[in-house]
């Protein structure tokens, strides 16, 4: 697949994205990224006023309805978002008048969006409009809207219009039929029915208006209610509009209408709604977050992929399950495959098991689907459908549409092949089971499923007379680049092992639940016969497996292929399949995603066949460097990362880690538009708790045997098991010479598992141990951490136009004299130093002038270059990679990463250590100490380049040498002072650090 390169117009705090400018050929990918939903609905990311570039879908569970070709999909239902502001008869757009700010935050903690533009129509007038949304995570039928809008230089005519769009569409095709529409007080509504699965929808809206005194009127054109309110707006005045919206439809209550406007009317105001949703995301995260302390991007990043799977996951609903691309886009069209069971899953059953529970409920309802397709396949008992909608039938389209007009149609063969989804399920049902305890619903629901689907294996295996074994001939494995193989080892030992299980559960039955034995035997003809078949099948079917070399062959001649080196076709940007096409990948070892690897990761947690240390390590070796791992399946990147962090392969566990976890956010596949890749979200989580986390899951209690990336200094996270909650806080500790202490290149030490029956507490976060005083004998340089601004490049005029400016909206006296001492404080200490005693802020105010500031100082960067470095940068930096010297960013500034980006250095430097990185800023030493163990170094083996008087200060309580750049009267007491690093050499340096050592 071709990729269209990452974003780099984001930035990344612990719980908020931030979108910093408006690109309109990014649309599709950003209307994925700022998904809501609430596990009933999810909404993407368009924006309100409308644009032809974009694909508006509110799409709800359970509403499909067919189409042609691929038999059903998810309907896009009628959008709530449409909000039109007419300032002065111009219509408010970012396609037209000047847009001269622009920020889009997603608050993760909250469920919330807020955009705020200051926009200036083509007539001149300029406005600021922020809007905000959510969909209610308190009631999963109520969405709402907030719209506050601000002339800021002139008095005039504003005009809204909030509408229901009842002309929703799935890509050309409209799915909806007219019922009715009307109005309510304040109010209007919309009713729909789906034209074949006769799934009726009504939502109903209302408006408020504060600031201003309008009137309201209601237009009613035909599918596009819409309410109106014209008012005069004054300079300086803000004007706030609210709309509350709800929403039902006939797939839970008989009359969508009456639900939809009752529902209304008892809602309270947006403020109080607001609260609720807030409480609900705040106990929702309380069970679920995950802490990740010294990697902010990571953090971030975990968080979201958290956040996409709880926005998808029915919690009250039992008949449905979550689609591969969750509920935010068009790919897939709706339908769930085994990445439900196998990926998202897990994360369900050890931190919310009642929604485990409802996913895997969706199963059971849906297996007459699974025994209507095994029986059209000849076969017996349950078979489940690789691609899956509401009724469990067969969904996979027969054939794709080619990219090329004159090429021929692709025929799809997974509907016919990939039967391992049967397996699949079925390993997910025991998991739950094991997790949870829960013996009613195993009794109720998942012995059937376990079983039914038993007996279909049992009709599918072949006896090969000659060999005497079973085999599974003409299959897809978890491989998807080789479309016809025999004995496909995931495939066979899978059937093995559900085989084995099964005979475990019908055992459980006879032995505690008799009647429900009885009920089961008799309803699947559960003879005898048939379970002596299932433990001949278990003793003899054939696992290619070779016990000299510890080699699993992938399937049956796979090892006979044409071999292939990956590194031969680098660089690329598509999958090796598009390289090399269909039948090429078929004739050689290139794996689209892991399969025996797969294999090894769903065994490992029981330690079953063939899982072992030396099995992976040699089947690690074979096929990880055949795996299109870049291009090929977004599953695997996660699967590899927790078998490398096994492996103690943390460098690759943590690329593979990050590349799954912003496969999304920066679109690293070309293919965001489609929806969130909702497995790889439900990857990310297990490669966190089970990669690095090193989670084993014992029949007491979970135990942690972790493997911490670099730089990560805490990894916090709670899990369920058996009806407790486990808290696992995992630290680094410092030995001797405040090194890490352990067995490989980097121990991950101590950590303590929390417990509400254990009453242990958490070990406290790491801390430096004082430095000794540098001396000659500990002149060990070998590394250097740089301060950004006034270092490498002087964006120091930046800050100071942007404090400026805000200084100059508060009227607060500030000037270039005052901005020096600014130098090197972090952006919390500055605003306070231009405050002083001249006015009085709350919280509040304080972190919104800091947010103003920084979205002043992006903006003034965002055409910074390479041409911006200081003369010497350069020259410098690759001096010392030449010799061998590694090189940390060290700055307070939380734009960093996005700086050096645009500087184009980033290969350059080996960590980033920003204002994200620590809590106490400079003069404290922390963030230098932590540069200085990203790099894995000893204080006293790193020198530190700055500009400020702080960071001199800073650099030398951590132990650090220093060199400071600049006037003697600002970087005076640094162990050497130049002017600039133009004409900087390291042998110069050397010879400087070296004389003022031996004085």
């Amino acid at each position: 697949m071709d990729t269209t390169g990452h974003s780099q117009d984001f930035i990344y705090t612990d719980w908020t994205l931030i979108e910093t400018k408006v690109d309109f050929n990014k649309f599709p990918h950003r209307e994925t990224v700022f998904t809501i939903g609430n596990g009933y609905l999810g909404t993407r990311g368009t924006f309100e006023e409308g644009y032809s570039q974009a694909s508006p879908a509110t799409f709800i569970h359970g509403v499909y309805d067919s189409v042609p070709v691929v038999y059903t999909e998810l309907v896009n239902c009628p959008d709530w978002l449409p909000l039109i502001v007419i300032v002065d008869g111009d219509r408010f757009r970012l396609d037209q008048g000047e847009i001269l700010s622009y920020d889009r935050q997603l608050d993760l903690r909250r469920g919330l969006i807020t955009r705020t533009i200051r926009w200036r129509s083509s007539t001149g007038k300029t406005i600021d409009l922020t809007f905000q949304r959510f969909a209610s995570y308190s009631d999963q039928h109520v969405l709402a809207q907030r719209c506050q809008i601000t002339p800021v230089d002139f008095d005039g005519l504003i005009e809204i219009q909030a509408s229901i769009n009842g002309y929703p569409e799935n890509q050309g095709f409209n799915h909806w039929e007219a019922l009715d529409q009307g109005n309510i007080d304040n109010g209007i509504w919309l009713y729909r029915r789906t034209r074949n699965s006769r799934i009726e929808i009504s939502l109903a809206a209302r408006m408020t208006l504060s600031g201003a005194d309008a009137s309201m009127l209601v237009t009613s054109a035909p599918g596009y209610p819409t309410l109106n309110t014209k008012f005069q707006a004054t300079a300086q005045q803000t004007v706030t509009l609210e709309k509350i919206v709800t929403v039902f439809t006939s797939r839970e209550v008989t009359h969508p209408i009456t639900a939809a406007c009752e529902k209304l009317a008892q809602l309270p105001s947006y403020s109080k709604l607001l609260d609720a949703h807030e409480k609900a995301w705040d106990e929702v995260w309380q069970q679920n977050d995950i802490v990740i302390e010294g990697d902010s991007r990571a953090q971030l990043a975990v968080r979201y992929n958290i956040f996409q799977m709880l926005i998808a996951a029915p919690r009250h609903d039992e008949k449905v399950s979550i689609p591969a691309k969750t509920l935010s886009g068009f790919g897939y069209r709706g339908h769930v495959f085994w990445d439900t069971e196998i990926f998202l899953l897990p994360f369900f059953t050890y931190t919310q098991p009642n929604i485990a529970r409802n996913l895997l409920s969706y199963r059971y309802h849906t297996l007459n689907g699974a025994r209507r397709k095994a029986s059209h396949d000849g076969y017996k008992g349950a078979m489940y459908a690789w691609e899956s909608a509401d009724t469990g039938d067969e969904v996979t389209p027969r054939w794709a549409l080619p990219n090329d007009p004159y090429g021929e149609d692709v025929r799809i063969w997974c509907r016919d092949r990939e039967i391992h989804i049967s397996a699949d399920i079925a390993y997910a049902v025991w998991y739950y089971w094991q997790a949870t305890g829960d013996d009613e619903w195993m009794e109720k629901y998942g012995a059937e499923i376990i079983l039914d689907t038993a007996i279909f294996w049992a009709s599918r295996v072949e006896y090969n007379t000659k060999d005497e074994r079973y085999e599974i001939r003409g299959v897809i494995g978890a491989d998807e680049y080789h479309e016809f193989v025999h004995n496909n080892t995931f495939t066979n030992r899978m059937v093995q092992w559900h085989l084995e299980k099964a005979i475990i559960v019908q055992d459980w039955l006879r032995q505690n639940k008799s009647d429900r034995a009885t009920e089961l035997e008799e309803k699947l003809k559960l003879t005898p016969g048939r379970r002596s078949r299932w433990q001949d099948i278990i003793t003899n079917i054939w696992i290619p497996y070779d016990a000299s070399t510890k080699l699993i062959e992938q399937y049956e001649g796979f090892f006979q292929l044409e071999d292939i080196n990956l590194q031969e076709y680098e660089p690329r940007t598509r999958s090796m399949q598009a390289i090399l096409s269909i039948d090429g990948a078929n004739k050689r070892q290139v794996l689209k995603q892991p399969d025996v690897l797969m294999l090894l990761y769903l065994m490992r947690q029981s330690q079953e066949f063939p899982y072992n240390q030396e099995n992976l390590e040699k089947n690690w070796d074979y096929y990880a460097p055949r795996t299109d791992i870049t291009y090929g399946s977004s599953l695997g990147p996660a699967i590899h990362g927790i078998l490398a962090s096994d492996l103690g392969k943390t460098a690759e566990a943590y690329e593979r880690f990050m590349q799954a976890a912003m496969v999304d956010l920066e679109d690293v596949r070309g293919n965001a538009a489609d929806g969130i890749h909702g497995a790889s979200a439900g990857g990310v989580w297990q490669a966190v708790v089970f990669g690095f986390g090193g989670i084993q899951l014992h029949d007491n209690e979970p135990v942690a045997n972790p493997h911490l990336p670099p730089g990560w200094t805490r990894l916090k996270f709670k899990l369920q098991w058996r009806g407790k909650s486990h808290e696992f806080d995992l630290q680094p500790i410092r030995g001797q010479g405040g090194r890490e202490q352990g067995a490989g290149s980097r121990e991950q030490g101590e950590f303590v598992l929390s417990s509400p029956s254990s009453g242990a507490s958490p070990t406290p976060p790491l801390s430096p141990s004082p430095t000794p005083p540098l001396s000659p004998s500990s002149l060990d340089i070998r590394g250097f951490i740089f301060d950004l601004d006034g270092v490498l490049t002087d964006t120091a005029e930046f800050h100071y136009l942007a404090w400026q400016k805000l200084a100059d909206e508060e009227g607060l006296p500030f000037t270039r004299e005052a901005n020096e001492a600014l130098r090197g404080v972090s952006r919390r200490e500055s605003l306070l130093l231009i405050i002083g005693n001249n006015k009085k802020y709350s919280e509040a105010e304080i972190q919104e002038m800091m947010e103003r500031k920084n979205r002043y100082y992006v903006e003034s960067i965002e055409n910074i270059s390479p041409a911006d470095l200081l003369p010497g940068a350069v020259s410098f930096l690759d001096e010392l990679r030449q010799a061998g010297i590694k090189i940390a960013l060290g700055s307070a500034s939380k734009n960093a990463r996005a700086v050096v980006d645009k500087l184009g250095i980033a290969s350059k430097i080996d960590a980033i250590a920003d204002g994200y990185s620590v809590e106490k800023p400079k003069p404290a030493p922390d963030l230098f100490l932590f540069a200085a163990h990203q790099l894995g170094l000893e204080p006293a083996q790193c020198v530190v380049v700055e500009d400020a008087a702080a960071g001199i200060e800073a650099a030398k309580k951590g132990g650090m040498w220093a060199i400071g750049l600049g006037p003697v009267e600002r970087v005076g007491a640094a162990h050497v002072v130049l002017p600039s690093l133009a004409g900087a050499t390291w042998s110069d340096i050397r010879a400087k650090l070296d004389n003022v050592a031996r004085k």
